[in-house]
């Protein structure tokens, strides 16, 4: 199945709350001074809300993609603190990020509300980047594929074919979250494989082949290569190593390494 078509690998910096306005287009500049020599590959960036703006503006007429790191299933309310999807939009969006784990474990966001949050970013305009990953302890206990699955049939609840295979799913294990320590190339590929013929069941083939299955987890140059030479690894949600130009670089020059 993941032969069927040819996915363009996407790679997105989560800069999660880190970087003030300047620290943000200092990164942007050095990123897009970079962007001619990468190839035919979808390139993002995740900056806090505050920069958003910012960064929208220097991106223009730019090849990278423009991420949030959450927004609210409502298009407008009383939600005091809150985002809505179409202020994303307007202020230069195209991707939003939904179900981190860091916002599952700290914020509460559960499978239902992330899946209010997707169908919310789908019907305005916005790819949801639909996070997964299973726990350490969980991971012990053998029920990897139980929590996976739970969570991808939870948040593509109510999608449609047509808006799942624009979505982008991003397998991260939480025990490599920010620990330094990465899953196996063999662990990606059987996760995201399992994951993409759970997507074939839940619609069809030629959604489960289009869609991009991201790995994150503690990327980094070292080992980019090798994760993203799995045939179900379609890209990654980059972390800690998205912070600094060479260091991000690295990782979206994979190819000179692999």
């Amino acid at each position: 199945m993941a032969d069927e078509i040819k996915r363009k690998p996407i790679i997105i910096g989560n800069w999660k709350m880190y970087k003030t306005v300047g620290e943000a287009l200092e990164l942007v500049g050095a990123l897009q001074k970079a962007l001619p020599r990468l190839g035919d590959i979808d390139v993002g960036v995740a900056p806090p809300f505050t920069a958003l703006g910012a960064v929208a503006r220097q991106l223009e007429g730019s090849a990278l993609l423009l991420a949030a790191q959450n927004c609210h299933f409502e298009a407008a309310g009383a939600f005091t603190g809150e985002i809505a999807p179409p202020m994303l939009k307007d202020v230069g969006c195209s991707h939003v990020i939904l179900g981190h784990s860091e916002r599952r474990q700290f914020f509460g966001d559960t499978d239902e509300l992330v899946n209010k949050k997707a169908r919310a970013a789908f019907a305005h305009g916005l790819v949801p980047v639909i996070c997964v990953g299973e726990l350490l302890a969980e991971r012990e206990a053998g029920q990897t594929f139980l929590v996976v699955e739970r969570q991808l049939r939870a948040a593509f609840a109510g999608i449609d074919a047509t808006a799942a295979r624009r979505a982008v799913l991003a397998y991260e294990p939480v025990w490599a979250i920010g620990t330094g320590r990465t899953a196996t190339d063999a662990q990606a590929q059987e996760v995201h494989a399992f994951l993409r013929q759970l997507v074939g069941e839940l619609y069809d083939g030629s959604t489960a082949a289009a869609l991009r299955i991201q790995y994150g987890g503690s990327v980094k140059a070292e080992n980019a290569a090798g994760l993203m030479a799995q045939p179900d690894v379609d890209g990654a949600l980059v972390g800690g190593a998205s912070l600094k130009p060479e260091a991000f670089l690295g990782i979206l020059e994979y190819r000179r390494t692999s």
